[in-house]
Parts: C-alpha cells; sequence; structure tokens
C-alpha cells in the first residue's frame, strides 16, 4: 500500500442525491409538515423532543434546503438583480460592499452581472435577469434603454438606478451630489491659486452622472471672473486615449507658456489614473511639479500619489439602493426618490499649497 495519504483516503463521490425534506421527516419519525414549520422558523410549535430529532435528522443527512424551490412556493425568492457597468471601476466594488452588507441584513441574495461597459451585454442581462424572477434590480449601466427597464417597472418588479438616471425611465435612484460635489472642488482649486481649470471627462452621451458633472463644472467657473480664471474641458475616450493625451500636453504647455497656474480635474478615478500614468511617463516622478491632478472617487492609489479627492460615499450608496428596493417590496407606494449623498474633498499634496496635512471638508446632504 502507498505511504501516500491520498491513496489510502475515501475517494469523493460525485452525483450522490441530495437529501430531500422527505428523506428527512422518514429520519426524524415525523411528518413533511414539522420539517416545513422547523425550516420556516416556526419552532415554537414543536415540542423540545420533536425540534432535537429534527436537527438531528438534518446533520446526519447533510440536508440543505432548496431555497429557490421554497421562494417560488411562498411566491418570493429573495434574489435581487444586480447589473453594474464596469466591475473594474473600484468605485463600482465599493458601492458593491454596500450592496451585499444590506442584503445580507435583510435576508437578500444579490445576483451581480457585469456588463463590461457593453451596451449588448447589459441588454442581455436585463432580458436574463427577467427569466430568474429577480424581485427588484439595482442599475449601474452605461447605455440601458427606457424599453428594457420598463419591463421591471410594468410588471410591478421595482428598479432603483445608482448614480445614473435613464431617460424615460421615473424611479428611485441613490448616488452623489454631483453639483455640490464638483462646486467644492472647483472652489478649492481657485481657493488655492489655480488660474487655469480643465474638466476631463469620459464621452458623456450615454453617462448622466457625466453630464451633471461637466455642467456642475461649467456652472461653478460662472462665479467667478473669466479673466482671472480659465476653465475648459477635455473629453477623453479611454478606449482611443492618445488624442486627448496629445491635447492634454498642448494645454498644459500653453498654460506655462501663458505664467498661469493649471489644475487638472478627473470626472472620475479612471480618468484620474490614466492621465497620472500619462504625466509620470512624460515628466518622470516629479510630475506634480509639472501640473496639478485631482478627481473625484478616493482610489487607494490616490494616497500613494498625493492627490486631492473628492470621496464619494460608495458603501451609503450601495446600502441605501437595497433599502430603497426593500422598502418597495414592503408596499411603499410614495412618489420616485432622489437621494444625493454628500461627498468629502480629501485635501492632498497634489492642490495644497495652505495645508501641511490632509482633511476632509463635507458637502451638506440635500
Amino acid at each position: 500500500m502507498s505511504d501516500d495519504p491520498i491513496s489510502t483516503s475515501r475517494p469523493p463521490v460525485f452525483g450522490a442525491r441530495r437529501a430531500t425534506i422527505t428523506d428527512v421527516a422518514r429520519e426524524a419519525g415525523t411528518g413533511k409538515t414539522s420539517i416545513s414549520r422547523y425550516l420556516n422558523g416556526e419552532t415554537g410549535v414543536l415540542s423540545p423532543d420533536l425540534r432535537e430529532r429534527i436537527e438531528a435528522a438534518i446533520a446526519k443527512l447533510d440536508y440543505r434546503p432548496n431555497q429557490m424551490a421554497r421562494g417560488l412556493k411562498r411566491g418570493r425568492n429573495r434574489l435581487i438583480g444586480m447589473l453594474l457597468a464596469d466591475l473594474t471601476n473600484p468605485y463600482s466594488v465599493e458601492v458593491l460592499q454596500g450592496i451585499e452588507a444590506a442584503c445580507h441584513a435583510l435576508g437578500y441574495m444579490p445576483l451581480i452581472c457585469h456588463a463590461a461597459n457593453e451596451v449588448d451585454m447589459e441588454r442581455r442581462y436585463l432580458q436574463l435577469l427577467t427569466t430568474y424572477r429577480v424581485e427588484g434590480v439595482i442599475v449601474n449601466a452605461l447605455g440601458v434603454k427606457e424599453e428594457l427597464l420598463q419591463g421591471f417597472t410594468q410588471g410591478g418588479i421595482p428598479v432603483v438606478l445608482v448614480d445614473r438616471t435613464v431617460e424615460g425611465i421615473v424611479t428611485d435612484m441613490v448616488g452623489l451630489d454631483n453639483p455640490a460635489a464638483v462646486a467644492m472642488a472647483t472652489h478649492h482649486l481657485v481657493d488655492e491659486g489655480f488660474d487655469e481649470l480643465l474638466f476631463m471627462v469620459q464621452p458623456v452621451t450615454h453617462v448622466s452622472s457625466r453630464r451633471l458633472r461637466e455642467a456642475a463644472f461649467q456652472a461653478s467657473l460662472a462665479a467667478f471672473d473669466t479673466h482671472v480664471v480659465h476653465g475648459s474641458t477635455l473629453i477623453i475616450d479611454l478606449a482611443d486615449v492618445a488624442p486627448a493625451l496629445d491635447e492634454l500636453d498642448r494645454r498644459v504647455k500653453a498654460a506655462h507658456e501663458a505664467g498661469r497656474r493649471m489644475a487638472l480635474f478627473a470626472a472620475n478615478g479612471p480618468v484620474a489614473l490614466r492621465v497620472a500614468v500619462h504625466l509620470k511617463e512624460r515628466h518622470g516622478a516629479d510630475w506634480q511639479a509639472h501640473v496639478a491632478l485631482m478627481s473625484i472617487d478616493d482610489s487607494e492609489w490616490a494616497q500613494l500619489a498625493g492627490m486631492t479627492t473628492v470621496r464619494q460615499p460608495t458603501y451609503d450608496i450601495g446600502r441605501r439602493a437595497v433599502e430603497f428596493l426593500h422598502e418597495r417590496l414592503g408596499g411603499a407606494a410614495m412618489a420616485a426618490r432622489e437621494c444625493l449623498l454628500p461627498g468629502e474633498l480629501v485635501v492632498r499634496a497634489s492642490t495644497a499649497r495652505k495645508h501641511n496635512a490632509p482633511h476632509i471638508s463635507h458637502v451638506s446632504e440635500n
């Protein structure tokens, strides 16, 4: 016999039949009704002896109830669909943490669909979620069309949008207070003496939050004398970034030649990261001596780079989205709600001229 412990252990059994509620009832010497009551938490109607026999039978048979079947029998399966545009974005991951925590607390199971920023994939996933008979849907997507969500809303399935609205759909939405956050960041840059501001954002056609942030930037500039503070927008397509980076270099050079202090303001973390990598490649490790950079989204790398950010309340956004669904599933029939949560300005070396250490400012919640 081999000394190899693997060869002497009993081989795993694949395809063995799983124990059923009938098996548990037979083992415990009772009926299926008593087992169902036990599984549904109605233990007060069972004698202590019967409860012990049922517990022992479940443990012996390693019985695991089919939650999907039980849910469908009761008319509920506790599944919540979650459609994410980009799971590689730290924002999405952090929102998901809040969603998972709230689902665990409220007894729901999130079914996560990653569309990878592809509109066709979003459409297929939404169609798939209908076949799973989810109780509600949370959507943070790139280009979802009105008609794709109408099937849920018209069927009585509540929908909560995260960060972005969908034209034609009136439903609950949770996200950052974009106008207040952008205004806070813009005023910070001007207060620190920057007189040339460049707002950098991905294409805004399909994403309402990008449009809101760019509009808020332009509105914030209106508070300043245009002869003192210059501001403009640069669209950066991360799928074809070279033209925008060439234009960025041109504008940075022009600002330096004009003797102006320039700050770059990225609309989100992915844009900020791509720009930071480009600036380091072009100017070396001291790239921040050439131009200031700040961003919405407080990614982990931002602290290492010493970059000023607007930190989004991502965990709370995810948690509140689930709570909205839970309230709707409980029968709440109020008008559609818009929950805009405040951001936090985290000042670091990239923009600070008067502070020796990071500090946090808060935007008041609407």
